[in-house]
């Protein structure tokens, strides 16, 4: 097991991880989180070499993708960077990529009545108003399960608060502060049930968060 504590703040540069082999030859990861080294609860940034592919496989608990880089595929069709992506509980494919693609990937987390399909490119989809100077991009809600982009403009400063539910951060450009350090991109953080954080950029950042989804 990796980091299953959910009790527990996490923070991995994954930027400074070696990669790891898959059972699929030319697609390597960087485990974050995991329960089992090949079934139930894995989040994880995986790289496909040009050319590789996965055997079919299915998703018991569903798969949520976001393409970093590159172009990832499989039945359903190709999508490029800043594709998000729901594969919902008992959903299956066979993936591949045919110029190479860096995703990140999360696995078996779905609440079980979440049965919608997502395929939503970030790129071509508009920013909205947030709180302050923020804009805000949703990508997903279900219950109390929030997904979405968040742009900070350089210098921007949030309030203090409190997560309901955790919060999950992967940082995709520029480097997210806060009082308890410095993440540039790449860096993943995972706060737990009612933690508390006063967040603030330097630069541009564009981050991917998640809130609510957590055990409490």
């Amino acid at each position: 097991m990796l980091n299953m504590d959910f009790t527990k703040k996490v923070v991995v540069r994954s930027q400074e991880m070696d990669w790891t082999p898959s059972p699929a030859g030319g697609v390597l990861r960087k485990p974050l989180a995991r329960e089992e080294a090949e079934r139930g609860h894995a989040t994880s940034i995986v790289r496909y070499e040009p050319g590789a592919r996965f055997s079919r496989h299915e998703h018991p608990l569903g798969e949520e993708i976001m393409v970093l880089e590159g172009v990832f595929s499989d039945e359903t069709g190709d999508y490029g960077p800043g594709t998000y992506l729901r594969n919902p509980p008992g959903s299956g494919h066979s993936p591949f990529s045919v110029e190479g693609c860096l995703l990140f990937v999360k696995l078996h987390q779905f609440n079980p009545n979440d049965f919608n399909t997502v395929r939503l490119n970030t790129q071509a989809t508009s920013w909205l108003p947030g709180q302050g100077g923020l804009e805000v991009m949703p990508l997903h809600e279900f219950e109390q399960e929030h997904v979405a982009l968040v742009k900070w403009p350089a210098r921007e400063r949030f309030q203090p608060h409190r997560h309901f539910g955790g919060e999950e951060i992967l940082v995709l450009s520029g480097e997210f502060c806060d009082e308890h350090g410095r993440y540039p991109a790449g860096t993943w953080i995972r706060s737990p049930h009612l933690s508390q954080h006063h967040p603030f950029v330097d630069e541009e950042t564009v981050i991917w968060v998640k809130t609510g989804h957590l055990p409490f």
